[in-house]
């Protein structure tokens, strides 16, 4: 197992030290955490799961730890939450050794961005990596919260971070892990919940999250900031992206659900104050930005994945980003 586990896991409970020992992580006080194909997986058990992938995810890893299917260990597709019709659709990785894009992320890809990549699903013939807005990382250790596939991790890496990313389903780390060793791009990955961050305190010096924690209850969200700000350097800095409630997409997702109360994998709706006064609370002194308009997530980069009308509502979102640099109000 990488040393750097060793050194800088903690059991997310307790955050004490972890011993390794026959492919598990062991807790001073008995808890176990299983390690699969060199991944730590840190959940937490008989919690309450803020998704059932997490639960799905727990099985399949202790699983792991007695039978390994050859197959079934790579794609995990128990854990992606992905109903028996469904996994029909998704070549199987032993039958796709010659295709540019790894299976599982040819089949996820549909929800990056607001599902702006829905009909792109099992289209895409390279991997839609972001151009992330932060500056040269110059070897500095940045944590990746909600990491999915690895599309931010990716770009974080290449910008000269050192990436570690996060993420509570099996499936999806599994697959970026597949990619960023493909593309011999060394980035660590663990399996893992906001809520119970399972790393030494002060040990990052960013951390970055992109459209995950909007996926949470508010309470949810404010022990995801905590912990954040726990793992976080003195000087640390956290960029985490959230919908405006009042954005166009926002409040059209609201109409759809009759603007009832958000529940599951519902995406909760914060106002610019309410995300200012509870980011400065917990995690510090913080500034809001404009990340994209008329959508979740839309990014200049995409464009050439894109259609003739997305492409040009990209266009007038980057440019209207743009202009909100100038004009602070726009924000709103």
């Amino acid at each position: 197992m990488d040393q750097w586990y060793l050194d800088n896991l903690v059991c997310p409970v307790d955050k004490k030290p972890l011993k390794y020992e026959n492919d598990v992580l062991l807790s001073s006080s008995g808890r176990k955490y299983p390690v699969v194909e060199g991944v730590p997986i840190m959940l937490v058990d008989n919690i309450e799961q803020t998704m059932p992938l997490i639960t799905a995810s727990l099985e399949r890893s202790k699983g792991n730890l007695d039978v390994i299917d050859s197959r079934a260990s790579h794609l995990y597709l128990e854990s992606l939450g992905i109903s028996e019709e469904e996994k029909k659709g998704v070549i199987r990785l032993d039958e796709a050794e010659d295709s540019n894009i790894d299976p599982v992320v040819s089949y996820i890809i549909g929800a990056t961005s607001g599902y702006a990549y829905k009909n792109l699903i099992g289209k895409i013939e390279n991997y839609p990596i972001p151009d992330i807005r932060l500056g040269n990382g110059n070897g500095k250790l940045l944590l990746d919260v909600g990491c999915n596939w690895g599309r931010w991790s990716i770009a974080a890496s290449r910008k000269g971070y050192m990436v570690v990313g996060i993420d509570p389903s099996l499936g999806a780390v599994m697959a970026a892990k597949r990619v960023a060793d493909k593309l011999e791009i060394p980035i660590k990955y663990v399996v893992g919940d906001s809520r119970f961050l399972p790393f030494r305190g002060e040990l990052f010096d960013y951390s970055f999250s992109y459209s995950v924690l909007q996926h949470l209850s508010k309470n949810n969200v404010k022990k995801s900031l905590s912990e954040i700000n726990r793992v976080l350097k003195l000087n640390g800095q956290s960029v985490v992206q959230m919908p405006n409630f009042l954005g166009i997409r926002c409040l059209q997702h609201q109409f759809n659900r009759k603007f009832r109360d958000a529940k599951g994998f519902d995406v909760r709706y914060w106002s610019i104050s309410e995300l200012k006064t509870t980011f400065d609370q917990i995690v510090g002194s913080s500034d809001i930005s404009v990340d994209c308009y008329f959508g979740l997530g839309l990014q200049n980069s995409d464009a050439k994945y894109m259609s003739g009308v997305t492409k040009l509502i990209i266009g007038m979102s980057e440019f209207l980003r743009k202009t909100s640099m100038y004009i602070p109000l726009m924000k709103y």
